[in-house]
């Protein structure tokens, strides 16, 4: 109990929201996955505004001091996660961005950008729930709007190549949009049964392409 009030009068004098440090040698590497490892069973078993920090210790048998020396709290924990995933998603939009040549190519790509994420989102409830989380938590939420935007430079960057008679402002402001739209039609559509879900991204990926059309071709 000693130990456990020690490292909470501790991190109350830290910033939130962070990883404490990211341990360079293998031992502090295994213990550190293990700990994300932990709160993701966690997470997917009850939720993440369940997640405490005294269930972690117990179930990856650490003391408090040990996992406080990487996360001063829980959302510094979640964080990581939602960084994790978000690299993967990145990853997704990157490889189908650089495919494009021509505007049949670009709604092709947002077609099968639309579908990946809602597949990656169906098959990662641990996702879904800490993407809810980044929306709810105001030390979250920059997360979400740094990724956000990563993608909406990425998108602009290809709408720039198609389109070089259309003014920076309008291209980034049509990407910063259908970035938004897309992201918000994913989390609609896998709030709907599996039937649903599918259904809505469908009706979605015909309503993109035809403002793309009606937008800039």
């Amino acid at each position: 109990m000693a130990e456990e009030m020690v490292a909470k009068r501790r991190r109350q004098q830290e910033p939130t929201g962070q990883p404490r440090r990211i341990p360079s040698q293998q031992r502090g590497r295994d213990r550190f996955e293990k700990i994300l490892a932990v709160a993701s069973e966690l997470i997917e078993k009850n939720g993440s505004d369940a997640l405490k920090m005294s269930e972690i210790v117990e179930k990856a048998e650490l003391s408090f001091g040990a996992l406080y020396q990487y996360f001063p709290d829980k959302t510094s924990i979640i964080r990581t996660l939602a960084e994790r995933f978000n690299e993967q998603g990145r990853q997704c939009v990157a490889d189908e961005l650089a495919k494009v040549r021509d505007a049949d190519n670009l709604r092709t790509a947002l077609c099968v950008i639309a579908d990946e994420y809602y597949a990656f989102f169906r098959r990662e409830p641990v996702m879904r729930d800490i993407w809810h989380a980044t929306h709810t938590d105001k030390l979250l939420q920059e997360v979400d709007a740094e990724d956000m935007e990563f993608h909406a430079q990425a998108l602009f960057s290809v709408l720039q190549r198609l389109w070089p008679e259309r003014t920076e402002a309008e291209l980034l402001a049509v990407a910063r949009l259908t970035m938004q739209l897309l992201a918000a039609a994913v989390r609609y559509a896998v709030s709907l049964d599996g039937e649903k879900g599918a259904q809505a991204i469908a009706l979605f990926k015909r309503m993109q392409v035809a403002d793309i059309d009606r937008l800039l071709g």
